[in-house]
């Protein structure tokens, strides 16, 4: 059942255009320097039509909880999937989310200098000028609202990925309320979160989901919040 996200209403882009495009389980919230719904719908079609064929090829790629062995065959998309769950020791679709903003967002970039792709909490950012970008952790938290990172300027792009197992859909099996990890590439953050997030069953557990985030190869910086308890690593700037 769709459930309306309600931290979009947050968003605030004077210099850039916002709209809403959705195809089946896929909702993006895109902001760049015209509207370009229609092709950010084709790409998303495409992108579906990838994951969708490789998993009637191999059904193993969408249940694993585990890194896979995809074949030597795979679209670009799957293999960026099966690549940051390698790395980040999770199954492949908990990077769909940041592959699907990433690479939508990368093809749009086409048409605008400037390029942000929110896909359920996973970011795709494109930008020439410094952004802040809003932590949501739950309704009851009281960092929700109250603090945001921000991003300086990124125009190579940059991917910054929340991971929630008490407000997000997602499959978790941690109990934080929120981690937010950065890195340039936005698939791997994603399952970097949901890696450090497993690790989060209170809040004594931040440091060793830090830690967690701190291991991977290419994370850049981690924010986690349990209830009143919040902890940071790495190049990261809250605001």
């Amino acid at each position: 059942m769709y459930k309306e996200r309600e931290y979009r209403k947050w968003v605030k882009s004077d210099d850039l255009v916002t709209f809403e495009v959705k195809e089946a389980q896929t909702d993006l919230f895109i902001s760049a320097s015209r509207n370009l719904t229609n092709q950010a719908r084709e790409s998303i079609l495409n992108y579906r039509k990838d994951i969708e064929r490789y998993i009637k090829k191999d059904s193993s790629f969408y249940t694993a909880l585990e890194p896979i062995n995809i074949s030597n065959d795979a679209p670009l998309i799957v293999r960026a999937m099966a690549d940051a769950a390698e790395k980040a020791g999770v199954g492949p679709m908990a990077a769909i989310a940041g592959a699907v903003a990433e690479f939508v967002g990368r093809d749009l970039a086409a048409f605008s200098d400037e390029m942000i792709v929110e896909n359920g909490g996973d970011i795709f950012v494109k930008t020439r000028v410094a952004r802040r970008v809003g932590i949501y952790a739950g309704e009851s938290s009281p960092f929700t609202g109250k603090i945001a990172l921000e991003i300086g300027p990124d125009e190579k792009g940059l991917g910054i990925c929340t991971s929630s197992g008490t407000v997000s859909h997602s499959l978790n099996f941690g109990r934080a309320d929120a981690v937010c990890i950065i890195s340039d590439n936005t698939a791997l953050a994603d399952a970097a979160a949901t890696a450090s997030g497993n690790a989060v069953k209170n809040r004594d557990d931040i440091e060793k989901a830090l830690a967690i985030a701190k291991s991977i190869k290419g994370v850049k910086a981690a924010l986690i919040i349990v209830g009143d308890k919040m902890g940071t690593w790495g190049e990261i700037k809250i605001v």
